[in-house]
């Protein structure tokens, strides 16, 4: 079996897609050390799909968990693999004061905004953070303002003082698609950032966190704690992989830290080109003429051998939920597992 991104104990990923589109020799993705990867894809193609896959290997390994962030809905079949679908709740204190008025769209300049980042280092909770404003000395415009922001983040249902330990995130999908923009981007935030911490302690198994449409994440609020784990995350052994339909959208630093590059089909110009210029060495030719048009099948770049590789993604074990409503379907589209609800949150 080749082993793309290293030698030693791998994963089951595919096999090898011959020029005929016939099957050729197993592929293996290596999991015996940390990674950083982009999977990338037109909507359809399998991006998700691959996502699916990576998270069933992890799930039956030892050593290793996944920590899925699912803004789709599309990962709910993996509780047949043993994962648990969980409605996340976080920690207020898992934000601080700059990141509080990032995510309520106040300037920290102003005095609603300097009264969220005052409370957000005085206490750990939001109500605790409610109770810090009102008492402030300050105009009570000021604070009905900090107020009413920090109300409409209560009303979001997702910070709880108490919740999902680190040890409660391994093995989990984050059931996100119920969730508004700005409290999904506080919930990737809070995870990210408790994984990387409990590494850095040396705490449990090495993590996978994998995070479907990430483009809406590296522009929110989750943006820092996802840059540190591409940036960082490899040396205390957390592994990060982003999947996104817009290539072109990912900063730079995505691409460029990324040692995994996974490229489904791809149709727009500045998609392709984006990916072309990332990766040029491994591309002599046109890319329209290396990219496989099927889906499920997709080029993967390996940077520990400066390869790309032309592979069709093995069957998920699992039901995919991320295959596009058909009207013939009727009731039956979306009746997929109910979310257990949880009381604990990351820290």
């Amino acid at each position: 079996m080749t082993v793309i991104g290293g030698e030693r104990d791998a994963m089951e990923l595919g096999t090898y897609l011959a020029r005929d589109g016939s099957r050729g020799g197993p592929v293996g993705l290596d999991i015996d050390r940390a990674h950083a990867g982009v999977v990338v894809g037109k909507r359809g193609s399998g991006k998700s799909y691959t996502l699916g896959v990576l998270a069933e290997a992890l799930a039956a390994r030892r050593g290793v968990t996944p920590v899925v962030c699912d803004p789709m809905g599309a990962f709910e079949g993996l509780a047949a693999a043993g994962l648990d679908v969980v409605r996340p709740r976080v920690r207020a204190s898992a934000l601080d004061g700059r990141a509080w008025c990032d995510l309520l769209g106040l300037a920290p300049t102003s005095g609603a905004g300097a009264l969220v980042w005052a409370s957000a280092g005085a206490s750990d909770t939001l109500a605790g953070m409610h109770t810090h404003v009102e008492r402030a000395d300050a105009p009570a415009s000021d604070r009905q303002a900090a107020v009413n922001h920090l109300q409409l983040a209560a009303d979001w249902g997702v910070f709880d003082p108490d919740g999902l330990t680190v040890e409660a995130l391994h093995g989990s999908v984050l059931a996100l698609q119920k969730l508004d923009r700005a409290p999904a981007n506080a919930v990737v935030r809070a995870v990210a950032s408790a994984l990387y911490r409990a590494r850095l302690e040396g705490a449990g198994p090495l993590p996978w966190l994998l995070v479907d449409e990430a483009h809406g994440f590296f522009e929110g609020v989750a943006g820092p704690a996802l840059r540190r784990l591409f940036t960082r995350g490899r040396a205390p052994g957390v592994s990060v992989v982003a999947a996104t339909q817009r290539p072109a959208a990912l900063p730079d630093y995505a691409i460029s830290q990324a040692d995994l590059l996974v490229a489904h089909r791809l149709t727009g110009a500045a998609d392709r080109e984006r990916l072309a210029r990332a990766r040029p060495s491994y591309l002599p030719g046109s890319l329209a003429d290396r990219l496989p048009d099927g889906v499920g099948e997709a080029l993967v770049f390996d940077d520990a051998t400066g390869r790309a590789h032309a592979v069709r993604i093995r069957e998920r074990r699992t039901d995919h939920g991320g295959a596009t409503a058909r009207a013939d379907e009727g009731d039956a589209v979306g009746a997929g597992q109910e979310p257990k609800p949880s009381n604990s949150s990351a820290r």
